[in-house]
């Protein structure tokens, strides 16, 4: 198909129109990078430059606008996905407090300075106010990028963003029904009823649905990114049904399938690479495109309101983050962090003043319009650079915390070129794994050297190259290895000698063999032969759609060597798929294994029952124990604390009564230098 030449601005031609997007969302950050500026501030100041109130190269036309708003929506559905939920949750309070002083100090203020100062009327000065009271995630990205996302003030800033953003949405509804004479029982009534029902039906169905479909469904990769995408803007489509807008139901969505995607699984590293590379680009364009630097000189009340609002904004946000802060005992940084993330000003603003020029509400003229375009471009600038700052130095303050004697983690992943769970087992070292860990996972198969080794050899490497393929998907380095040996365990034992490995993730089948003493000959010998930390896991379903860790203990298995390393590789597989520790302990003290767990990080809801024999755990794992259940068997080799003939059989047992997943893990028998690095108070 023939396209004409290009002539005049701006320009329409589709294909030239993206190119120039992916020209801008390419270099800008670079620039900007490079004198020590967010990059997401050059997409901004690019866009204004590039855009209809500038140079006119670009037009905002419908498919800026659209793409935009999708980058906003799947900005907020990021947002959800990658908050700790167990944080999350165990600091709600600090998620509402926080979420509710950003949104009333800004309301308040606002509201009298739309009265006392702009001399709008009550109801006009309100939704004045909800204007700033609001705020987006425009930061976020780059909290992202510095790997503070995880801070606990960090989280509550993000948590509090949906309460904050839907109380100044519902300020927006309240105001525009009073102005248009439908404020009654109905309207109170249809919202209500609405956002229950939107809320009740996103938190109940979609976990189940999201669990259903990973468990059953086994194709390409890319149905499962497809599937998430689904549940995305159907949750966005029914927010706005129900009354809200789209972004409160993106960031819900994020929420309920946070423990089903892996936070550094392939699927999240999927879903980041295609919103930080294209939709939330857009959004930046977006709002770069509505600046109007010329309505600065439309007149003195331009100023005036633009004055207000930026002075308003920055002085109401900082006070909510700092009295949070001086609340909950937060550092400097971290206010400043909070301060930052809640500053961003974009779509909600917008919103909320475009409608209330299309209602002619009094006050809200093109100069309140253009007042709003400039708080905006102020925020879009000033909120990167405080969270750039903050984030930082909370990212170092977390490196200074970790131990520079600790010995790295280096995961070694034995295969055999007839298993069908490679990838689930692959998960399962992913999900150990430590996130700034440089080491690669090293994948290992040993083959039997002789008559037909060429052919075996070559299945080795096939099986090997799929899971490399799988892996890279998540953007971690693999090193494969093949190795002849007649005995498969020695070439087990020797890679991990040669490599260094801290850590085994050994898949097992359930099925006994005739030499076996407890899992089957080859794990055996390498249980006796290695020292290191090793994990025996059968697999049968993604990890994401545990219900919860069942942790049995057997009695004094909290005096091995390893103890507090095995919990804490324990916790952290709890942890990144979202779900508590049920601990079961035979024949101890469950109150003193409760408090030895508690102590080790990271925070995870435990409960610790007892049961007082063998006996009594196998029925309570017969009677008591579902199939969506993760069983974690912490066990101990024959020889070290912890032992019991008991131990034996028990791997067995559990694959009989559990049709789930279960793992037995045996701890180091040689102490590291300082079990200190596994505490929650470091």
């Amino acid at each position: 198909m023939i396209r004409p030449a290009v002539s005049g601005l701006p320009v329409s031609d589709p294909v030239l129109v993206f190119a120039l997007a992916m020209i801008v969302f390419l270099a800008a950050p670079l620039l900007f990078q490079r004198y020590r500026l967010p990059g997401i501030v050059g997409v901004i100041l690019v866009g204004a430059v590039i855009g209809p109130n500038a140079l006119g190269v670009l037009e905002r036309g419908e498919t800026i606008v659209l793409l935009g708003e999708v980058g906003l929506i799947y900005l907020m559905f990021v947002a959800g996905l990658e908050i700790n939920l167990n944080q999350f949750f165990e600091n709600a309070d600090r998620s509402v407090v926080f979420g509710l002083l950003s949104f009333v100090i800004p309301q308040a203020a606002g509201t009298a300075a739309g009265v006392f100062v702009l001399g709008l009327s009550v109801p006009a000065a309100a939704l004045f106010a909800s204007i700033f009271a609001s705020h987006t995630l425009l930061a976020y990205p780059v909290a992202n990028r510095l790997g503070v996302v995880g801070d606990e003030a960090i989280t509550a800033a993000i948590g509090g963003t949906i309460l904050t953003d839907t109380l100044a949405l519902l300020v927006l509804a309240v105001v525009a029904a009073s102005a248009q004479g439908a404020l009654d029982t109905a309207f109170w009534a249809r919202l209500g009823i609405g956002l229950v029902l939107f809320f009740a039906g996103v938190w109940v169905l979609v976990p189940r649905l999201g669990a259903w479909f990973f468990r059953t469904v086994n194709e390409e990769s890319y149905f499962e990114f497809l599937f998430v995408m689904s549940a995305l803007f159907v949750c966005a489509f029914f927010a706005e049904v129900a009354g809200v807008e789209p972004i409160v139901g993106a960031f819900l969505a994020g929420l309920v399938l946070n423990r089903l995607i892996p936070e550094h699984g392939t699927l999240m590293n999927r879903i980041e690479f295609v919103g930080n590379a294209l939709f939330i680009p857009f959004f930046l364009l977006s709002v770069g495109m509505l600046v109007d630097a010329r309505a600065l000189t439309e007149g003195p009340r331009t100023l005036l309101i633009a004055g207000v609002l930026v002075v308003s904004v920055l002085v109401t946000k900082f006070a909510a983050a700092w009295v949070t802060g001086t609340l909950y005992g937060y550092s400097r940084e971290q206010v400043r962090g909070m301060f930052g993330l809640s500053l961003g000003q974009a779509a909600a603003a917008l919103a909320i003043v475009l409608i209330g020029f299309e209602l002619g509400i009094g006050g809200f003229d093109r100069e309140m319009v253009n007042a709003v375009v400039v708080m905006i471009l102020v925020a879009s600038v000033v909120s990167p650079a405080v969270v750039e700052r903050a984030g930082k130095r909370l990212a170092l303050a977390a490196r200074e915390t970790d131990d520079p004697g600790e010995r790295p983690q280096r995961v070694l992943i034995p295969f055999s070129t007839a298993s069908e769970h490679g990838e689930r087992l692959v998960d399962l070292a992913l999900a150990i794994r430590e996130p700034r860990s440089a080491e690669p996972l090293r994948v290992l198969t040993v083959v039997e050297p002789g008559e037909g080794a060429s052919s075996r050899v070559a299945r080795a490497e096939s099986t090997l190259d799929r899971v490399t393929e799988y892996t890279a998907g998540a953007e971690v380095a693999v090193d494969t290895q093949t190795r002849l040996n007649y005995n498969v365990a020695s070439g087990i034992v020797n890679a991990g000698v040669e490599n260094r490995i801290t850590t085994f993730v050994i898949g097992w089948d359930g099925a006994r063999s005739r030499r076996q003493r407890v899992l089957g000959d080859v794990i055996d010998q390498v249980l006796g032969r290695t020292s290191q930390l090793v994990l025996v896991s059968r697999i049968r379903k993604p990890l994401t759609t545990a219900r919860e860790v069942v942790l049995l203990l057997p009695p004094e298995i909290d005096g091995n060597a390893g103890f507090a390393e095995a919990v804490h590789m324990i916790k952290t597989l709890a942890d990144r798929t979202g779900v508590g520790v049920r601990g079961v302990v035979v024949r101890d003290d469950s109150r003193s294994y409760e408090r030895a767990v508690d102590r080790i990080g990271p925070n995870v809801d435990a409960d610790f029952e007892g049961v007082p024999d063998w006996k009594a755990l196998v029925a309570l794992l017969r009677d008591d124990v579902s199939s969506n259940d993760l069983v974690v068997c912490l066990s101990a080799r024959r020889g070290t604390r912890g032992w019991h003939p008991e131990l034996g059989t028990l791997p067995k047992s559990i694959s009989t009564l559990c049709s789930g997943t279960f793992l037995v893990v045996y701890p180091a028998t040689a102490e590291r230098a300082d079990d200190r690095q596994f505490l929650r108070f470091r």
